[in-house]
């Protein structure tokens, strides 16, 4: 019996290579904002989290109560640079072509909002291969961005498949986190921005390319 039935991927920093283009962004505007945070700062503290998470984190970091669209200013830089930069995360496709060949079904599950999904899974030829099969923190459905585990419960369940037929690959901890409390199978990308070390939670596979992934989800 095949030990998976679906395969959840996040976005950022697994199907796209867009993490380090955000995180640099993000470190140049908290610059230009006076606040005193690092690329590094940036990675530990929010790569994962949705944009409330992030918010809410960020007004403890910085010491005042940000707005809801405090980076609203700032919205045609990021997209910007995501439409000039943005590229698919190496061997990813070949990757998806593999998993599905087996049999397995695959979706994507994001902190990010489906408007900037659309632009970076388009931009890099993607999206049509998860038409249909694209959940955010942002539907209606997701009470609690990551590091619960809703996002993915709501795609499995949106699926059909129970929470242990599935298997999530993340590059980041709060996604590995949400993915073990929903009772999933938590794979790390260690080929992003975030320090493998990071990555070592207890019951998660690390790996650090994507064609080290499909026998990784596929063994029967």
């Amino acid at each position: 019996m095949r030990r998976f039935d679906l395969v959840i991927f996040d976005c950022d920093g697994v199907l796209v290579d867009s993490e380090r283009l955000i995180v640099g962004l993000e470190a140049e505007i908290f610059r230009e904002r006076g606040w005193p945070l690092t690329e590094d700062d940036i990675i530990r503290e929010f790569v994962g989290l949705s944009d409330s998470a992030m918010r809410a984190r960020l007004s403890e970091l910085v010491g005042e109560e940000l707005a809801d669209d405090w980076d609203a200013e700032y919205t045609d830089r990021y997209r910007r640079t995501l439409a000039e930069n943005v590229e698919a995360v190496a061997g990813v496709a070949a990757a998806i072509d593999i998993i599905e060949r087996a049999g397995l079904a695959t979706c994507v599950a994001s902190s990010g909002s489906h408007h900037k999904m659309a632009l970076t899974l388009g931009t890099t030829g993607l999206l049509s291969r998860f038409e249909g099969r694209i959940f955010s923190s942002t539907d209606p459905e997701v009470e609690r961005g990551k590091p619960a585990p809703d996002l993915f419960l709501h795609a499995a369940a949106r699926i059909g498949v129970a929470p242990d037929r599935c298997a999530v690959v993340e590059d980041s901890p709060f996604g590995l986190i949400a993915a073990l409390d929903a009772g999933m199978s938590a794979f790390g990308f260690a080929g992003g921005v975030t320090p493998t070390h990071r990555l070592a939670i207890r019951g998660v596979t690390i790996f650090d390319s994507m064609t080290d992934l499909p026998p990784l989800v596929t063994s029967t």
